[in-house]
């Protein structure tokens, strides 16, 4: 059969496309479409039979899971890998690309620096001026460490302020507004945005005590802003279960106010046999939050101030009167990653893009610097897209490749000892502390989760039966993913079986 030169041009065309197909499929995540290169798909090696019973049972199809297994140490089986060049959605799995850029980046002694500055001289314990906080973005300035910052000043001399506590926030530059952005949820803490000084995390704990004599749940509130109100506490029920999470909380019926006055009513039942529990509430302006915590630590300390919280920068004629030290990042990354803290994480993403300049941080710069750093590890991560380096986002992409091949090189670094510890250990901390207590792999594996509406996910290391140490990482992107526990739990049994 002759052809035309047209016709055999178009089959030529046609041949092109078809094979470029079979290198690509389509990926809808989430709202977003993506083209992304899965390399060998078409010759994924089958999942263990137990994990894919376990997805079948929670509904969720082979297409939306990503796998990948590797030996770390030795070179004994063939990597398991399913879907791994899919960009997902990695949730909170992209903690460790932030935390083990940082530690090799900033190194694990780094410390964050608060300073405290006056504007006039100190006479008698009293000043007739302003005292100035200049914060640079420490991830963990909680109740206790601010408690700690002021104590200083007072040890120092410092008892009458007569002036305002000026707080100089410039390290940061001034990019996000809307705290309700990601989930419409402004008072969970886990949405608190970054703030070059950051008090607390921004946040009220209400603790909940069952007194059986008045048949109600007590309530404090921690810090307690002077003239802050309780108008309402829940009554007590019997039932014997206590609610968890979302659940818990709604049946308090929580209702809170900052103006005309701030308070806090719960109209709601408490489970008595809940005992002690607490819930955690970004209520307050970052200014609003700093006058209230340090009104009420100033007043315990005897110390006295009657001013306001204002912004500015700090003069060039403030004289230092203080320096707090955060405490060293190693210890910060194990916060970040055994319990999952996001707003850590995205002051650490933010400290990261800035190193060693007077530049105020942003995420644009961040991420160039953690792309740069994956280059020089010869991570190419073509389909990477960072937001906030926290993972609570829509749309942070990672391949379980990428995240395999990082495994590998923090395995390999000099600070691999603190990372690897800053992983959540199976059955016995973090976010892992409650997952397979009975199991052989229990406190064999630290791995680190990884949770939104629609994503499941996890990643780190795990030992097999004969102590042989693999990279493990699964995601699975899907409206079902909430029942994909089991899966990833029998993923993690596999392992340990010897594969």
């Amino acid at each position: 059969m002759h052809l035309s030169h047209s016709a055999r041009l178009a089959i030529c065309i046609m041949r092109d496309v078809i094979r470029q197909a079979l290198r690509c499929q389509r990926f809808v995540l989430v709202g977003v479409s993506l083209w992304v290169g899965v390399p060998g798909l078409g010759h994924a090696q089958a999942l263990p039979p137990t994990v894919a019973q376990a997805l079948k049972a929670a509904g969720i199809p082979l297409s939306a899971v990503s796998v990948r297994v590797e030996a770390l140490d030795h070179a004994r089986s063939k990597p398991l890998s399913h879907n791994a060049g899919l960009a997902m959605n990695p949730a909170s799995t992209m903690k460790l690309l932030t935390t083990a850029a940082a530690l090799e980046l900033l190194g694990p002694a780094y410390r964050w620096k608060t300073t405290v500055y006056l504007n006039a001289p100190l006479r008698d314990e009293v000043l007739n001026g302003d005292v100035l906080i200049k914060g640079q973005g420490d991830p963990k300035l909680d109740y206790e460490a601010y408690w700690m910052l002021l104590r200083e000043l007072r040890l120092r001399g410092l008892r009458d302020i007569r002036g305002d506590l000026v707080i100089d926030r410039s390290a940061f530059a001034d990019t996000e507004s809307d705290p309700a952005r990601f989930d419409g949820d402004e008072l969970r803490p886990y949405n608190v945005l970054p703030d070059a000084l950051l008090i607390n995390y921004k946040s009220l704990r209400f603790l909940f005590s069952p007194d059986t004599a008045r048949g109600v749940a007590r309530v404090a509130v921690q810090p307690r802003p002077p003239g802050y109100e309780i108008t309402q506490q829940p009554r007590l029920v019997n039932e014997a279960n206590c609610p968890d999470g979302r659940v818990f909380r709604d049946r308090l019926k929580p209702v809170f106010n900052t103006q005309p006055r701030a308070s806090a009513s719960f109209s709601g039942q408490y489970v008595i046999t809940c005992g002690d529990r607490d819930v955690h509430v970004a209520l307050f302006s970052p200014n609003d939050y700093a006058a209230g915590i340090t009104r009420e630590l100033w007043n315990e300390m005897g110390g006295v101030w009657t001013g306001r919280v204002r912004e500015a920068r700090v003069p060039t004629e403030a004289r230092v009167f203080y320096v707090h030290e955060s405490p060293p990042l190693a210890e910060i990354v194990r916060d970040i990653n055994k319990f999952s803290n996001n707003v850590m994480a995205r002051q650490l993403f933010l400290t990261v893009g800035v190193i060693g300049t007077d530049i105020p941080a942003q995420a644009h710069l961040s991420q160039q610097q953690i792309k740069q750093w994956l280059q020089s590890k010869s991570i190419g991560a073509p389909e990477l897209v960072m937001e906030n380096g926290a993972g609570l986002s829509r749309i942070e992409r990672i391949s379980a490749n990428t995240l395999t091949q990082l495994l590998h090189t923090a395995w390999k670094s000099p600070v691999m000892p603190e990372f690897v510890s800053s992983l959540p250990l199976v059955a016995v901390d973090g976010t892992m502390r409650k997952r397979l207590k009975n199991d052989a792999v229990a406190g064999r594996a630290h791995i680190k989760t990884g949770l939104l509406n629609d994503v499941r996910a996890m990643a780190g290391y795990a030992l097999d039966r004969e102590d042989r140490r693999h990279s493990v990482v699964m995601i699975i992107n899907h409206p079902n993913a909430v029942n994909a526990q089991a899966a990833m739990d029998a993923l993690l049994a596999w392992v340990h079986q010897g594969q």
